[in-house]
């Protein structure tokens, strides 16, 4: 059989009662420190140590003023020797010029020049205009696109301006709007080495 404790000897049991007695006490003890009366002497004066005065100044703002560069010195004068002696030309410049007089012999104009070939005229618009011989596609194949300007971003077109002469060749190819990067020299390039079945006008080959 287990042994149980005597209610004497068990704390438990009177553990309310103790807790009720304590605060009680607690209570009491509160109260009275509230209500004894501390009796204030004169004799004790606090003596607060005297604080150091700090004058604040006041800072200005100061404001830079920017100079202006000095002038540049002025270049060193260099002699130049003078071999040269220039002689003094006298000027007539009391001569008066008198409109009767009749004017010096001039030279005669230079003969017209009869054996000089004429250059062929030139058309803009003739019944069978030039034909380029392997189209457009080949000449574009003719074309090499310059590095410089596929690294820049360069593109856009170049007009280029040329005759087609009689046998079909191409004849002063200038460019009149270019985009420059080296494209301009590049399309000039393909346009002279292209060959046209040449125009006619009335049945014989022109110039356009």
């Amino acid at each position: 059989m287990a042994l149980r404790k005597t209610q004497k000897a068990d704390l438990k049991a009177k553990y309310p009662l103790f807790a009720q007695v304590g605060t009680i006490i607690a209570l009491l003890l509160l109260i009275l420190a509230f209500r004894f009366n501390i009796q204030s002497t004169d004799d004790f004066n606090i003596v607060m140590p005297e604080q150091e005065l700090v004058q604040m100044e006041e800072i200005t703002q100061t404001t830079q003023v920017e100079k202006p560069p000095p002038p540049p010195k002025p270049p060193v004068p260099v002699e130049v020797p003078d071999d040269e002696i220039l002689e003094d030309d006298d000027l007539d410049l009391d001569a008066s010029l008198d409109i009767d007089e009749p004017l010096a012999d001039l030279p005669p104009p230079p003969p017209p020049a009869d054996n000089e070939p004429e250059e062929p005229e030139i058309f803009v618009i003739v019944e069978n205009m030039p034909e380029l011989i392997g189209g457009l596609e080949g000449l574009q194949k003719r074309i090499s696109y310059p590095p410089f300007a596929k690294k820049a971003g360069v593109e856009g077109r170049v007009f280029v301006q040329f005759v087609v002469d009689e046998q079909g060749n191409v004849r002063d190819a200038v460019v009149l709007r270019g985009i420059g990067a080296g494209c301009d020299e590049e399309a000039l390039k393909a346009v002279n080495t292209a060959k046209f079945k040449p125009g006619k006008q009335r049945g014989k080959p022109v110039r356009v």
